[in-house]
């Protein structure tokens, strides 16, 4: 039977990332029995492989800027970074002995780089704030009279709880515990879910096999991307990718992935316009190409005059078409234009993060399931997006305390309706 006091309830979160540990976090200090359950040996490992290269925890960026990252759900989340924003996020850090600097692009990131020791101080204080953790424990859904099943290395655990936040992770990286094998699971009691896509991730290209074996690994650095997506919607945007043995990655595709994924799904294709030599006008760069070549083969021309000359010549050779390198006002074209045809995007436990999952239209504004009262969700699970930067993160902290704090609300209208 479910506890009368609310000091006495009984709280499960299953998923130990940051959205599920900053629900415990809100919870424990309620005062609550909290419990973390995850399916891994030990939690957050998500969050610590992203953390590995430099942790980028937020951006520090315009408010509506930062906003406008999230696209179609600009308003969902913002509800969630009215009340834990970046500035809050730093804020929290901070109170983990965790100071925070923002990089020259703008980046917000803590002084040591890492995430293992800001994750040390927070399960550090989460454990003396009582919150107990399960490791091992691979949630298989509800048993008929409502309590949790897990599989453990004991055997299948029952776990009753006065409520649950469900904060799963999507379906990227499978490795580190974010496989998607919740959602069919909610699916089948009810809960509107969309299809789990790649998000943040790479795109096949069908290279020559010259490219693939010469230049699989080479980074293209320094240039600039155009796409115009179906809708009209125009993107650009400077930075670097990597070419690799079946495509393209890197941050600029990232920066691109869901208006890209998206193209493909509505025509089968998708074709960025890169710039290769983004500091030179169109016309001085024919101009530069309209001199003599002399006894200088192509190759020597393009790197004497357009500074194109590697990776960047090859893409040029490869996208180009072989007519429009033979004036030099059609190479200049080239090159400020060059069109990068991608067939798919790469399958989805590559990717960085993910799209789909809980459809808003199945939470209530505390982040519960309308079809299952008392199961709260946060994270990625939920049907939203992001680019790297430091917007995936923040997100999925500020959507766990705005879950942890439904779950207060709810029990507290609960208890006074007794």
């Amino acid at each position: 039977m479910p506890a009368t006091d609310l000091k006495e309830r009984r709280i499960a979160i299953i998923g130990g990332g940051p959205a599920g540990l900053m629900a415990a976090e809100v919870l424990s200090a309620s005062g609550m029995r909290v419990e973390v359950f995850d399916a891994m040996p030990s939690v957050a490992r998500k969050f610590l492989q992203a953390g590995r290269g430099g942790l980028n925890l937020t951006h520090s960026e315009a408010a509506d800027t930062f906003l406008s990252r999230y696209g179609s759900r600009r308003k969902q989340v913002g509800r969630w970074l009215e009340q834990f924003g970046p500035q809050q996020l730093r804020g929290w850090a901070q109170s983990l002995g965790v100071e925070t600097f923002v990089g020259s692009s703008g980046r917000v990131f803590p002084q040591e780089m890492k995430a293992a020791p800001l994750l040390r101080a927070w399960l550090h204080r989460l454990r003396a704030a009582g919150v107990i953790f399960h490791v091992r424990h691979r949630w298989l859904g509800w048993n008929a009279d409502g309590s949790l099943r897990f599989a453990t290395p004991a055997g299948e655990a029952r776990v009753d709880a006065d409520a649950t936040v469900l904060a799963l992770g999507g379906g990227s990286w499978a490795r580190l515990g974010s496989d998607g094998a919740w959602l069919p699971l909610l699916a089948a009691r009810g809960v509107d879910v969309q299809p789990l896509r790649p998000a943040n991730c790479g795109f096949n290209v069908a290279w020559s096999e010259h490219l693939r074996q010469r230049f699989a690994g080479a980074p293209v650095k320094t240039i600039s991307a155009a796409f115009v997506a179906p809708n009209g919607l125009r993107l650009k945007r400077e930075g670097e990718f990597l070419v690799n043995a079946h495509g393209v990655e890197g941050s600029l595709i990232y920066a691109f992935s869901a208006a890209l994924r998206d193209a493909i799904e509505a025509t089968g294709s998708a074709t960025l316009q890169l710039d290769l030599a983004p500091g030179r006008k169109l016309q001085r760069l024919t101009d530069d190409l309209s001199r003599p070549r002399g006894r200088d083969s192509l190759s020597n021309h393009l790197r004497r005059h357009a500074g194109i000359d590697g990776v960047k010549a090859a893409l040029l050779h490869e996208c180009a078409d072989p007519t429009d390198l033979l004036t030099p006002a059609r190479l200049a074209a080239s090159i400020k234009s060059l069109p990068l045809r991608l067939v798919s995007p790469r399958p989805l436990d590559e990717a960085i993060s993910s799209a789909g999952g809980v459809d808003f239209t199945a939470l209530d504004e505390n982040l519960m399931l309308r079809a299952l009262p008392g199961t709260f969700c946060a994270g990625e699970m939920l049907d939203w997006e992001a680019p790297t930067g430091g917007y995936l993160l923040t997100a999925c902290f500020a959507s766990g305390r705005a879950a942890g704090r439904g779950v207060l609300r709810w029990l507290a209208e609960a208890e006074g309706a007794r």
